[in-house]
């Protein structure tokens, strides 16, 4: 019997810590409960039979981790699961000499404390620090960076 639960618990463990590692990145409590199970599995191996035996077991669940992470890294089996999406978007930039500090715009949105406004034509994601403002409100640009502008309302 206690064979039995200490090679379930190195399974579970191994389990656990393979479902951590393929199916929920980071370190949440599979990974943990599997790290442990895994340990407690082999100190019940080295605390029962002694620790020639226990680093035998120790070894061989090692290599059957190893053999098990490449067979399933070469059989292909995780890109089905795998996510492969890619990022395609792009961070709208302001044109230079488009949006001067000075100019006068509209909100589009309500900056809350960031939001859209139409400067000269020109959409530009914009920043009102230490107030809110509402749409369809004017606004003056005070400063002009790469990709935001910093207003006041008018």
């Amino acid at each position: 019997m206690l064979t039995f639960v200490i090679i379930f618990l190195i399974l579970l463990g191994l389990f656990l810590i393979f479902l951590e590692f393929f199916v929920i990145p980071g370190m949440t409590f599979a990974g943990i409960g599997g790290l442990i199970f895994a340990v407690a599995g082999i100190y019940m191996v080295y605390n029962n039979y002694g620790s020639t035996t226990g680093h035998i077991i120790l070894l061989s669940t090692i290599f059957f981790a190893l053999i098990l992470f490449i067979i399933s890294f070469k059989s292909g089996t995780w890109d089905k699961i795998m996510l492969k999406s890619s990022v395609t978007g792009q961070v709208e930039t302001v044109i230079e000499n488009s949006v001067k500090p000075g100019d006068t715009g509209i909100t589009i949105t309500r900056l809350n404390p960031i939001g859209k406004v139409k400067v000269n034509d020109q959409t530009v994601e914009a920043k009102c620090p230490g107030q809110f403002v509402d749409p369809n409100t004017e606004v003056v640009v005070k400063e002009v960076f790469k990709t935001y502008i910093i207003v006041k309302q008018k």
